[in-house]
C-alpha cells in the first residue's frame, strides 16, 4: 500500500472549536492548512479566534511575534475541492455519522489515492468511516482533545483495516506537532 509520507498541506474539514484548533496546530508546526466549513462565516470566525490565541501564545512570550504571524498565514479558507492539493485530511465536523460518511464520499473523488484521512471523532466507529470513505487501509482516527493547542494528548485510532505503515506514520506525525500519541483500537 502506498500513500504520502511528506505531509506538507493539511485539509482540515469543520471550523468550530476542534477544528480551529487543530488547524492552528498543524499551522503552528509549520504546515500549510486549507480549512472548510459548510456553515457561511464560519471559517472566517476560526480565523479570529486562532488569530486571537496565536496573538496571546506571543504575548505571553511562548512564541515569537513572527511565529505567529506566518501560522496565521498559513490557514487559508478552502472550499471541497480546493482539498485536491492536500497530503493528508482530518475531519472535525459534528458527531453525526451520515453527515461525516457523506464528506469522506464527496472527498474520495476529490482528494488523491494516495492521501490517508483522518477523523477526530470520539464516538463513531473509525471502521465504518474507513468503509464509507473508499479507502479504509487509509483511514485512521486522530482525536485531539480540547484545548487543542494545549493538550498533548492525541488517540491515534486504528480501525479494522487500517493499514500497520498508516498507524506507524500518524504517530510520527503527532510527535512532530509536540503531541503524545496513544494508540487504541476502534
Amino acid at each position: 500500500m502506498s500513500f504520502r509520507t511528506k505531509i506538507q498541506t493539511v485539509g482540515v474539514l469543520g471550523a468550530g472549536q476542534m477544528g480551529s484548533g487543530i488547524a492552528q496546530t498543524f499551522a503552528r508546526s509549520g504546515r500549510d492548512v486549507l480549512l472548510f466549513d459548510a456553515a457561511e462565516g464560519a471559517v472566517e470566525r476560526a480565523r479570529g479566534v486562532i488569530a486571537k490565541s496565536l496573538d496571546k501564545f506571543a504575548g505571553k512570550g511562548k512564541i515569537s511575534a513572527d511565529d505567529a504571524a506566518a501560522a496565521k498565514a498559513r490557514i487559508k479558507p478552502a472550499s471541497i475541492n480546493d482539498m485536491s492539493g492536500v497530503d493528508l485530511v482530518v475531519e472535525a465536523i459534528i458527531e453525526d455519522v451520515a453527515a461525516k460518511r457523506a464528506l469522506f464520499q464527496q472527498l474520495d473523488s476529490v482528494v488523491a489515492k494516495d492521501v490517508i484521512f483522518a477523523s477526530n471523532t470520539s464516538s463513531i466507529s473509525i471502521s465504518e468511516l474507513g468503509e464509507a470513505s473508499g479507502r479504509p487501509t487509509q483511514f485512521i482516527g486522530m482525536h485531539f482533545f480540547n484545548p487543542v493547542p494545549l493538550m498533548s494528548l492525541v488517540e491515534v485510532v486504528r480501525g479494522l483495516k487500517t493499514d500497520d505503515a498508516v498507524v506507524e506514520h500518524i504517530v510520527a506525525l503527532a510527535k512532530e506537532l509536540g503531541k503524545e500519541p496513544h494508540c487504541v483500537k476502534d
